[in-house]
């Protein structure tokens, strides 16, 4: 059983269309709950999901994805942990898809991705995430992940409150606990529309090469703050 975990602020325009989704694309009987957590939207995402009537669990937890997938994980009964962004929406049968790969002895992994977004760069970026490639990883993706190998991991390390996915990813691939599923995931490119694709990518790409140089949280967070937020 598979619990889905999803971490939003300020999330209204794409959580209905979200969790709509997720029931349509799957099989309830996979599924042990939806977990939203909730890290102190002033936009009604809270009053949009309790209305919905789907039974969704929302949790209110402080600010920061880690300690909000962290919490959500706490919470979660499945045997099999999903984490997912407000803005990412799974294949069709993503349940079944999970499922298949650890009963296969994949305890970890990702779908590859797909943006919204017809810009060559991001059709390109997308492609690339077929691959097996660590550079190529990132929340975006999605990241499910069984239960005991995440308890074993400790979960996402609270003290980034950007680049947790990679942290927690960085370690599944040092145990050699990843599979890329070859099925896409569409995702956002919101940020890019928002920045412009090259000078985002530009900011990216410094704060994986930051961390691959022993940046720490804070100095990550600091540049993240500066020419992104």
């Amino acid at each position: 059983m598979i619990s889905i975990i999803i971490p939003i602020l300020n999330e209204a325009e794409t959580i209905e269309d979200l969790l709509f989704h997720l029931i349509d694309h799957s099989s309830l009987e996979n599924i042990s709950e939806i977990i939203v957590v909730d890290g102190g939207s002033t936009d009604g995402s809270q009053e949009i999901i309790k209305n919905l009537d789907l039974k969704i669990k929302l949790l209110s937890s402080p600010k920061g994805r880690a300690k909000q997938m962290n919490l959500g994980a706490k919470m979660a009964t499945g045997d099999i942990l999903y984490f997912l962004h407000a803005d990412s929406f799974p294949p069709l049968h993503f349940d079944e898809l999970i499922i298949s790969e650890v009963k296969k002895g994949n305890n970890a992994g990702c779908f590859r991705l797909q943006f919204d977004s017809k810009h060559w760069w991001l059709r390109l970026a997308s492609w690339l995430t077929q691959f097996s490639w660590r550079a190529s990883r990132g929340g975006d993706q999605s990241q499910f992940i069984t239960r005991a190998l995440f308890d074993e991991i400790g979960g996402y390390d609270e003290n980034y409150v950007i680049y947790e996915d990679n942290i927690l990813i960085n370690e599944l691939y040092d145990r050699k606990e990843f599979v890329v599923i070859n099925k896409k995931i569409k995702t956002s490119a919101r940020l890019y529309r928002k920045h412009g694709v090259w000078k985002l990518q530009y900011h990216f790409w410094t704060i994986y090469v930051k961390k691959w140089f022993g940046a720490s949280a804070e100095d990550l967070l600091t540049y993240y703050k500066k020419y992104i937020c």
